[in-house]
């Protein structure tokens, strides 16, 4: 499985008329966050790929769209008259707090986007909101483990977990908690962005037990051809 990653900034790589002349054949895209939405339309509509998505902690004007708090309530009669939470009219999929089986894909992804906090701006969140969120995860996580035989193939998160691939400063300080869930629920991948790269060309993955850790900024391609084939 080929993955196109992305993060943080525009490439203009990406975001140009050969995009799908470069990336016509991965799978799907995956973004850490930080980035506006009509990139995201722009990569849909081009590459015609499924893409999953969280929010950082910039380019937040359009997460109300996404939460429970903003999105429009209306009726359904499926099931008899009932009110519904209407998700916006987007192509991607919002993957926070989410724990989702691509079934087309044989992959198990989840999501848990924002950044630690460190002033009193959107989607930031202390180790104990962090560990909370995780722990509301659990549920679909163990449900998954009992079905699939795996919790989870990849966490995506906007912040990096503490110690790894973080920077010393308060704003891009990793989360501890994202250690914990690495060693309960072992993803073979977590994918994060949050930290620039001044050198494109720098380390980008660090192995953590049975996670290989990856530093998305900008633009990665996963290439993994046993991604899709696990059971």
């Amino acid at each position: 499985m080929k993955i196109l990653c992305i993060s943080d900034e525009t490439d203009p790589l990406i975001y140009s008329k050969n995009i799908a002349k470069r990336y016509g054949d991965v799978d799907l895209v995956i973004s850490a966050g930080d980035l506006p939405l009509k990139y995201y339309e722009f990569i849909i509509s081009t590459l015609n790929k499924d893409l999953y998505f969280v929010f950082g902690n910039h380019n937040l004007e359009a997460m109300g769209q996404f939460t429970k708090e903003g999105q429009v309530t209306g009726l359904s009669y499926d099931n008899g008259p009932q009110r519904v939470q209407v998700m916006p009219d987007y192509g991607g999929t919002y993957l926070d707090g989410r724990v989702i089986y691509d079934k087309r894909h044989n992959l198990i992804i989840a999501g848990l986007g924002g950044s630690i906090r460190y002033n009193k701006g959107k989607n930031q969140f202390t180790e104990r909101e962090m560990r909370s969120r995780i722990m509301k995860m659990a549920p679909h996580l163990l449900w998954n483990k009992l079905v699939h035989g795996r919790y989870l193939d990849i966490l995506v998160t906007h912040a990096p977990p503490l110690g790894i691939n973080d920077d010393i400063d308060r704003c891009h300080t990793g989360f501890a908690a994202f250690l914990l869930f690495m060693r309960r629920y072992k993803p073979k991948y977590l994918l994060h962005g949050h930290v620039h790269l001044l050198d494109l060309n720098h380390e980008r993955m660090v192995q953590y037990g049975q996670t290989k850790v990856i530093n998305i900024y900008q633009n990665f391609v996963l290439d993994d051809p046993e991604l899709g084939k696990r059971k």
